[in-house]
């Protein structure tokens, strides 16, 4: 259940959204094994005047995109391939042919399972009901005491 936060500059026409959120999507579900129907992407325009590198103006297009993950769920080569891999794509939709800014940044953090959730309902807690399900799921498939039948 990821949710990726993509802050951008310059301003971009507005069909190029869906085409990020798309492509961020598949990135997350290839690199990382996320759920594509429970991952949510947002995206923000900042203006080139508030958006500052080295305390000078943004000069070349600009990303900066962090997703959330649950802690523990994927490995640090999955990690690093997902950071690869969509800042290429941002550097490929956004820089028109050119470069992104060099301290465009991909950010990967991972939150507690414990610390958040959809639906209601936290990871922690969907692990417990997963983990109940798939035990109910064997009792049923194991036989029982002899003389019991």
């Amino acid at each position: 259940m990821p949710t990726l936060q993509l802050k951008i500059s310059p301003l971009q026409n507005p069909s190029r959204y869906h085409t990020l959120a798309s492509a961020l999507t598949e990135l997350t579900a290839l690199h990382l094994g996320k759920r594509k129907e429970v991952t949510a992407v947002m995206i923000d325009d900042v203006p080139a005047a508030r958006w500052h590198i080295g305390g000078r103006d943004v000069c070349a297009p600009t990303a900066c995109l962090e997703i959330s993950i649950t802690q523990g769920t994927n490995t640090a080569l999955e990690k690093a391939a997902f950071i690869a891999a969509a800042f290429e794509e941002l550097e490929r939709q956004l820089g028109d042919g050119r470069s992104l800014a060099f301290a465009s940044y991909v950010i990967v953090r991972e939150v507690p399972a414990s610390d958040w959730g959809y639906g209601g309902v936290t990871q922690a807690q969907r692990r417990v009901q997963q983990i109940a399900v798939a035990d109910a799921r064997r009792a049923e498939c194991l036989p029982g005491p002899v003389g019991a039948r």
